[in-house]
């Protein structure tokens, strides 16, 4: 059964309210459930007119008072707790770091690891609050034991379960969705919005990264790490051009590449591997991304471990498709093996594991397996 029909009393529920559709519906249907809600929205940035605003916010001056008015129209309580020096920590230098190693993180994984299922849920039960909710679409799912699982949302085109995929069997306890067991479309979340009289009915989603303003990764990067030429490089080791910051790359990378020599086929090429070490970036055919294996570290399990091998589905990236695997935790390493090969798989992103509709859990990839040879 869901969570939220296995709960029949009323819970004192934080509600984490962004500014944005999804989270002020989700606050409205947890009060018209019954339980006593409190909205709060997180200032995570102490300059945040540096967040994006309008379509691609989720954390500015502007997003906090359309948060502070879809509470006054549910009437509900409503704070702002500032978590901006956690959220610089936890999420923004992590951010920094990953790519200054060569890696692709996730920050909007992260945020939910650190922030709003850590910091905020530690923060939520010391006040006597029973549970956090959120705007997102996925489902808790309660088994007749009690223990919960995480599942896919109802609606698969709009499922977020992968961005959940860090939170273990505790967090998940304190954890409501209201979204995630309706299947309903995005214009007729709004027109329920819009019923209810929220006026945020009609505003934009929130896309990309919200601590980077301009959307300009590369130059946001830059300013923190500051540049440094490198050479790119093809798959002999010649050097066919130069980088600014290797930093600035991604695998599985197309465009911005801005080599002036073409390849000998004139196929496009792709970024195969970033070396922080000698600051080099290495491409190649499409081919050569495909990835036969791939090693994950600090797995984190949506209730237990599971033992020996198996076979799952695994979803790689926010909005990405699944892929049949086998996989084992071997010495605390996550070792996964694809049906067939995948492309454009990098170190520091997630990859999450899954039985049927069920997230069994995730780990942060740290090395791959090519299937054409070596180890990346």
């Amino acid at each position: 059964m869901t969570e939220t029909s296995q709960r029949s009393r009323p819970l004192r529920v934080l509600a984490a309210m962004s500014g944005g559709v999804d989270s002020a519906v989700a606050a409205a249907r947890a009060a018209e459930a019954g339980h006593d809600v409190t909205g709060v929205h997180l200032a995570l940035s102490a300059n945040p007119q540096s967040f994006r605003t309008g379509a691609r916010g989720c954390c500015t001056i502007e997003d906090s008072r359309d948060a502070r008015r879809a509470a006054d129209v549910i009437g509900i309580p409503f704070y702002v707790w500032d978590l901006a020096d956690r959220f610089r920590e936890d999420v923004v230098e992590d951010f920094v770091a990953e790519y200054e190693a060569g890696r692709t993180p996730n920050p909007c994984l992260r945020c939910n690891e650190k922030i709003k299922f850590a910091a905020l849920l530690d923060k939520a039960l010391a006040l006597g609050f029973d549970a956090v909710c959120t705007g997102h679409y996925a489902q808790v799912i309660v088994n007749e034991d009690g223990t919960r699982e995480l599942h896919r949302a109802s609606d698969m085109a709009k499922d977020q379960s992968y961005v959940l995929g860090v939170l273990d069997e505790r967090q998940l306890a304190h954890a409501l969705f209201p979204l995630g067991d309706t299947v309903t479309t995005k214009d007729e979340i709004r027109a329920e919005a819009e019923r209810r009289g929220l006026a945020v009915a009609k505003k934009p989603d929130s896309h990309d990264i919200c601590f980077i303003a301009d959307g300009d990764t590369q130059g946001f990067l830059a300013q923190r790490l500051g540049r440094a030429e490198g050479d790119i490089v093809d798959e002999s080791g010649t050097r066919i051009g130069t980088h600014e910051g290797a930093y600035g790359f991604t695998i599985g990378q197309r465009k911005g590449l801005r080599i002036g020599t073409p390849a000998a086929d004139g196929k496009p090429r792709y970024v195969l591997d970033i070396s922080p070490v000698n600051n080099t970036v290495t491409v190649g055919p499409a081919a050569s991304l495909d990835v036969r294996a791939l090693s994950a570290v600090k797995p984190r399990w949506c209730g237990a471990a599971p033992v020996g091998p198996g076979t799952y589905t695994a979803q790689l990236r926010a909005h990405g498709g699944e892929t049949e695997v086998t996989a084992e935790l071997v010495d605390g390493s996550l070792e996964v093996t694809f049906t067939e090969p995948v492309r454009g798989v990098a170190p520091g992103q997630a990859i999450v594991l899954y039985d049927d509709t069920r997230v069994v859990g995730s780990a942060t990839i740290s090395a791959t397996v090519r299937a054409t040879a070596g180890v990346s």
